[in-house]
């Protein structure tokens, strides 16, 4: 018995009490770190979409995350550390809805994730398109007494656009921002941006254009009626 009390008990007495109070110590640490609970509103990132692919859903949707776990740990949490993440690999044109799970929530080790509102979402995607639009130059006002708009001059004329198919497909024209011609008698030129109002649909080259507008003098009408012939 003697032999055992000293194998096992007396032997590195030091080494074992100093572990029980570090054992003691970190359940006492852990024991007194209440709960916390915290809800935060996070992104959806796509990972793997397809570079063909464009996502032609107009409203991208947030996750509502409620998580819990050690007040310390809630206390640091910050925006980024918290994301929710749908694959999209395969992916294919048409309407599509995904789970939303407390898997795919990335989020630090220490907390769980209790709650995911919307537990689906609902996205469409489309092909990825290009094409070419004429620019067509918003004039507004009216110029001076007397004359006319003659002419106007776009440098460059077109402008690229890519986006989703049926989104690109349905743009006519690029506009740019007002042109006010009000009182103008002669050639004016002016530098503005195009744009697409379409929110989905990206302009390839953002620098502005060149526009020219013309005018030239209405004839005068005399007052004077012509003579008949006697």
């Amino acid at each position: 018995m003697r032999d055992f009390f000293q194998r096992h008990v007396v032997h590195n007495f030091g080494l074992k009490l100093i572990s029980l109070g570090l054992a003691v110590g970190l359940w006492l640490a852990v024991a007194r770190d209440p709960v916390a609970e915290v809800g935060v509103e996070v992104p959806i990132e796509f990972d793997n979409i397809p570079q063909n692919m464009e996502i032609s859903s107009e409203n991208i949707p947030r996750a509502q995350i409620r998580l819990r776990g050690p007040e310390r740990i809630v206390r640091r949490l910050q925006p980024p550390d918290v994301y929710a993440g749908i694959d999209l690999h395969n992916l294919h044109p048409g309407e599509r809805t995904f789970d939303l799970t407390p898997q795919q929530i990335h989020h630090p080790v220490d907390l769980e994730v209790v709650q995911v509102v919307p537990s689906q979402v609902h996205m469409a995607f489309d092909e990825r398109f290009v094409r070419q639009v004429p620019i067509q130059p918003r004039v507004i006002g009216t110029v001076g007494a007397g004359y006319s708009i003659s002419g106007i001059v776009v440098d460059p004329s077109t402008i690229v656009i890519s986006g989703p198919k049926k989104h690109v497909q349905a743009v006519d024209a690029a506009t740019t921002d007002p042109v006010d011609v009000s009182g103008a008698v002669g050639p004016l030129a002016f530098s503005r941006h195009p744009y697409i109002s379409d929110p989905l649909i990206q302009v390839a080259d953002s620098n502005s254009v060149k526009i020219t507008i013309m005018t030239q003098k209405l004839p005068t009408v005399s007052n004077v009626a012509p003579q008949k012939p006697e």
